[in-house]
């Protein structure tokens, strides 16, 4: 039983909620038994220490096994232990370290037996790690083959953003630090749409009438507060707007990006 919450161990784990902790070990923290769970059942090889309390590992008798089966050993900590690790205010026992493992560009525009991508999010300076994880978990959700981050966007490790992907960043290849400009080069070259989600463009439900979203789409998401730049809107083949029909006065850009997601996913399952 670890005990002390200031050992230099703990310290370390705890020191993955920063930003230059996880750049210089290439670690990253994991909270919550629902994201080790997935962790442990989709990329078990990347879970380097898993630390539970008792009472956790009572309510979720599973993870033990599932560590067990992935040659790793869970290791009982104290209540104050835990919270000294977790990101988190109010912890729910389960902290685990995993190594950072993001996908290259190459990887996710690479041919496959089923061709190449036909859904993927582009994030282009999304800066809210709530937004950011969700929009993760929508597309994995959606079935999209992958995600693209821009290096102008929040870190993909930022515990806020792993929480919030609720383990679906185990599930979808997520690509990071890319320019914009090469992405869209790259789907130009695959034969891949690129559709802007802003308030300047058509409306969605126009596109979906005229067939547009039945093609391979990558569909591209700009910052909460400012949206796309007038640059970026000029890169995309298309943009389009989610109506709102009733008095919103704006939409949530995770709320939006899902519905987009899903559209094409509707559409390409007709």
């Amino acid at each position: 039983m670890i005990d002390n919450p200031r050992s230099p161990r703990v310290r370390a784990v705890a020191k993955l909620s920063k930003r230059d902790a996880r750049t210089e070990t290439g670690l990253f923290l994991l909270e919550g038994p629902q994201a080790v769970s997935e962790a442990l059942a989709f990329r078990p090889e990347l879970v380097l220490e898993l630390y539970v309390t008792p009472t956790a590992l009572e309510r979720h008798p599973g993870l033990a096994d599932a560590a067990g089966e992935a040659g790793l050993e869970a290791e009982f900590v104290t209540e104050a232990v835990l919270d000294a690790m977790a990101d988190t205010v109010t912890p729910q026992g389960v902290v685990a370290v995993c190594r950072q493992f993001p996908t290259s560009v190459k990887d996710i525009f690479a041919e496959g037996d089923d061709g190449g991508p036909k859904l993927i999010a582009i994030l282009e300076e999304v800066r809210d790690p709530g937004n950011a994880g969700t929009i993760i978990r929508a597309a994995d959700a959606a079935g999209a083959d992958a995600v693209v981050m821009t290096g102008r966007s929040v870190d993909l490790y930022n515990p806020k953003v792993v929480r919030a992907t609720t383990g679906s960043l185990f599930h979808v290849p997520v690509a990071v630090g890319i320019d914009l400009a090469s992405v869209v080069a790259r789907c130009a070259e695959a034969g891949i749409q690129v559709i802007a989600a802003d308030v300047k463009g058509d409306d969605l439900l126009q596109a979906r009438r005229e067939g547009v979203l039945d093609a391979p789409t990558a569909w591209l998401f700009g910052n909460e507060a400012r949206g796309l730049t007038d640059d970026d809107l000029a890169r995309a083949d298309r943009a389009v707007v989610v109506p709102i029909y009733g008095h919103a006065e704006s939409m949530n850009l995770a709320t939006a990006a899902s519905v987009c997601l899903y559209e094409s996913a509707f559409a390409h399952r007709s």
